[in-house]
């Protein structure tokens, strides 16, 4: 900071050297013709005065301020760079957290979509099997009434079977059947039932 007080002191300094040089080479060309007169070297003197008086106290006055301007806007930039450093690592941070919370999703995710699909394989699987057990007890229900009607069926024709062959048994019977050999049928049906009992 030094440094830069004593650059911006020597540059002030060697302004006014550079400005002295050039009235001096002013006065010099202007030779006896259109010279200035000692008037008006005078108040150029006191105006080159005032204003090395004026950088002067201004220095004096200002020096303090720029100083302390510099070094706060140093310390400034300094804090915001240290700032930017801790952010940028904690971003880092967060991003390398979420990253792999991310990754870790991915890898649940994964592994949920396989378990979907083991389940759903096993699910058709077991609807399969379902529907084949429903079809195989409709095939068996569908035989056992086809079995059921079948005998019905069968019991019915044998009833009829059984009437007709009574009636026709009787008709038979009513045909070749005399009186006498009613009355023989009648004695040995009626001794059977005595012996028996």
């Amino acid at each position: 900071m030094k440094n830069l007080f004593k650059s911006i002191s020597g540059l002030l300094i060697s302004l006014m050297l550079i400005l002295l040089i050039a009235v001096n080479s002013v006065y010099a060309s202007g030779g006896s013709e259109g010279g200035y007169t000692k008037t008006q070297w005078f108040e150029f003197a006191w105006k080159t005065l005032d204003v090395i008086i004026l950088g002067g106290f201004l220095y004096w006055m200002l020096a303090a301020k720029i100083k302390e301007f510099f070094v706060g806007r140093r310390q400034d930039i300094k804090d915001s760079m240290e700032n930017a450093k801790r952010e940028k690592t904690e971003s880092e941070k967060k991003y390398r957290e979420y990253s792999e919370k991310i990754d870790k999703a991915s890898h649940e995710i994964d592994g949920i979509i396989d378990m979907i699909k083991a389940q759903g394989v096993t699910e058709k699987q077991k609807i399969i099997e379902d529907a084949g057990k429903v079809a195989q007890k409709m095939k068996e229900d569908a035989q056992a009434r086809i079995d059921q009607e079948f005998n019905k069926a069968s019991y019915q024709l044998r009833s009829e079977a059984v009437s007709l062959s009574v009636l026709m048994a009787e008709e038979i019977l009513k045909k070749n059947i005399t009186a006498q050999d009613h009355e023989v049928m009648v004695r040995e049906y009626m001794d059977k039932v005595v012996n028996k009992n």
